[in-house]
């Protein structure tokens, strides 16, 4: 299977910001395409994407989610980050802003969790036949965000399936700041050589994580160099045990 893994951006980035903020306000419908063009060829069977508008003035009403899915011939899976119960999720342009996933194949099951602290709380649980997937963006803030690693152990210490924890996990001292949550569920990390994905114009810093359980066979994992948003895609190749013998 072929996993990728990418933080669009809500398809606000082709180039270096001129400052953190700048380009949100922009207008995305044009580099959304070129997104595709570049994740079509790569004919992956799942993508994690972060940073999804669901129909903002931004994209001119249009589904990021549903675009890519309709273009790439996936299904797809779609939740705002912001629970109905935060403020958040009233705030134009923000209860717009979401993560999803696309499926080559149907969609067994999925679930939407949500942390119990932090801004960004969204975890969405996607089943398929023979593999479960969680995506995640965390917190920002450090407090919060050991509390979010915290409750996804929790999550996820009863899969059953062969798993992926996969997503933005803002960590802004790389693997080290995840020894712990690695240690506790026995998870292990694609990206062995802690190559670092943000900013995608001069990488520095390992943010963006996809960690699997022992039962998946790894084949390859790399990082495209390409400037579509400020982060760098990942992508994953793995097989699974049984499947692989």
């Amino acid at each position: 299977m072929r996993f990728l893994l990418y933080n669009i951006r809500y398809a606000t980035a082709d180039k270096r910001p001129k400052f953190p903020w700048s380009g949100y306000l922009r207008k995305t419908n044009r580099h959304l395409e070129t997104i595709i063009d570049f994740v079509r060829p790569l004919e992956p069977d799942v993508v994690g994407l972060v940073e999804v508008d669901a129909g903002s003035f931004r994209t001119q009403k249009r589904h990021q989610a549903e675009v890519m899915a309709e273009a790439l011939g996936h299904y797809h899976t779609y939740q705002s980050k912001y629970c109905q119960s935060t403020r958040f999720s009233s705030f134009p342009i923000l209860n717009k802003q979401g993560n999803a996933f696309l499926a080559k194949d149907s969609i067994t099951n999925e679930r939407f969790h949500y942390f119990n602290r932090g801004m960004k709380r969204l975890v969405i649980e996607l089943e398929l036949e023979n593999v479960t997937i969680f995506l995640v963006h965390l917190a920002l803030g450090f407090r919060a965000r050991h509390g979010q690693l915290g409750e996804l152990y929790s999550l996820i210490k009863n899969t059953e399936k062969p798993h992926i924890v996969a997503g933005d996990f803002n960590a802004l001292w790389g693997e080290t700041e995840i020894e712990l949550f690695l240690g506790a569920t026995g998870l292990i990390d694609a990206n062995l050589e802690s190559k670092p994905s943000f900013p995608s114009w001069s990488p520095t810093r390992h943010l963006d994580f996809i960690l699997h359980s022992p039962e998946i066979i790894p084949r390859r994992f790399w990082i495209p160099d390409v400037p579509h948003s400020d982060h760098l895609p990942l992508i994953f190749d793995f097989d699974l045990a049984g499947e692989a013998e």
